[in-house]
């Protein structure tokens, strides 16, 4: 049988990930390889260390890319922090919180949920009234953006009350790292995980991970084997370190491309990179509010990478997202769990963050929206295109003054 030449087709990416790959990821991806403990490898994986260490905002020494995506990392901090036993209460306002219950159960911890409804944030009472009554708590885990409402938590007063306890603090930033500040020594995280296909625009493969030494503690203190060998933070921060004792063949070509994206993202600066998503999701929703149409969630907890719309009544999802992907190459994410078939999830993540793709998914939407018959308020494209010219407007004069 004959297989013709890898062609996928052309799509502009504004779903909840992966987002698009700057080229120069792509370029950094086609570097011949060099086998995983070359020297030469060890300092890139040094490199990439120290600039995951600036953008997770951390001193932490074990601040790693683990070989696999976002839910290895998700695995990696419950596995190595729980035993049979412990308690760990979850924050739940989302299908990820929802999974790292499941992985609690899994490590023969009992976990204690704390339930907000979808698209809203837990509060600080309600965290602080189930520790109350738990008892002894182990670990506090929280979804720092949840990415299948679009909803950012606060963390401080969540932190606080960890510390207070004395529970660790676990925190999901998959889709925050790189997207808005996430500030691991500031805010006293114990243990983090993240993704490259996100707002780092880096292909999926990998999960950035940092490790506090107060979690380490606890892990060193353990009384059962950590049970995945794989995830073992144990081992392989003796790979990761000077030791650089053997663990696991490296994805080489994945440890280029993070390089080269966190590169990115530190020459644009962090506050520039923050900044960048804010505008473009203003730009976003005020072409989607026009048309009539409404958010998920309320502006003051709403992510600026991840922008979470109900679907207007009588409009068929599938029709619009088939749509969108065939007519534009546009794509978006469906809602997920609770939200299947009743939300679209736009993504402006890194790479995929800019004025263009906004415009041309405004335009898009408009366009099959008033062919399905939906009757829109305004043209999104004109709000959407205000606010560019408002913001270009404050730009120019504060570089004036």
């Amino acid at each position: 049988m004959y297989y013709k030449d890898l062609d996928p087709g052309k799509r502009v990416l504004m779903g909840p990930g992966p987002s698009d790959v700057h080229p120069r990821v792509l370029k950094a991806m086609s570097t011949p390889l060099i086998g995983h403990l070359d020297p030469d490898f060890l300092t890139i994986m040094n490199e990439t260390k120290m600039m995951l260490q600036e953008v997770f905002q951390t001193k932490n020494e074990f601040t790693i890319a683990l070989s696999g995506t976002g839910s290895a990392g998700m695995e990696a901090c419950l596995v190595n922090l729980l035993e049979p036993g412990d308690k760990a209460l979850v924050c739940v306002n989302g299908l990820f919180s929802e999974r790292m219950v499941e992985i609690v159960k899994r490590c023969q911890a009992e976990p204690i949920i704390i339930e907000s409804e979808w698209g809203t944030i837990v509060k600080p009472g309600q965290v602080e009234e189930a520790l109350k009554k738990a008892g002894k708590v182990k670990l506090i885990a929280v979804v720092h953006a949840e990415t299948s409402t679009g909803a950012c938590q606060p963390l401080e007063e969540i932190s606080a009350l960890a510390k207070k306890s004395g529970a660790l603090f676990v925190v999901d930033t998959v889709t925050s790292l790189g997207g808005i500040p996430v500030k691991v020594d500031e805010w006293q995280i114990d243990a983090t995980y993240s993704g490259t296909q996100k707002c780092l625009s880096c292909p999926p493969g990998l999960s950035p991970v940092s490790f506090s030494e107060r979690a380490f503690t606890v892990i060193n203190d353990r009384k059962y084997k950590i049970q995945s060998w794989y995830l073992d933070v144990q081992l392989l921060r003796n790979y990761w370190g000077k030791e650089r004792f053997y663990h696991h063949t490296a994805p080489i070509s994945m440890v280029y491309a993070l390089r080269e994206s966190l590169r990115l993202v530190l020459e644009e600066g962090l506050e520039n990179c923050f900044n960048r998503h804010q505008l473009h999701s203003k730009a976003l929703v005020a072409g989607l509010e026009a048309m009539g149409l409404k958010m998920v969630v309320l502006a003051s907890y709403r992510l600026p990478e991840l922008n979470a719309v109900y679907i207007p009544e009588g409009i068929n999802d599938a029709m619009v997202r088939s749509a969108l992907l065939n007519e534009y190459g546009i794509e978006i994410g469906g809602g997920l769990g609770k939200f299947k078939g009743k939300v679209w999830r736009v993504g402006l993540m890194g790479y995929s963050s800019k004025k263009a793709n906004v415009m041309l998914f405004l335009s898009a939407l408009e366009d099959i929206l008033t062919y399905l018959g939906y009757k829109m308020n305004e043209r999104g494209i004109i709000a959407a295109a205000d606010v560019y010219r408002k913001e270009s407007k404050i730009s120019n004069s504060t570089k004036i003054a």
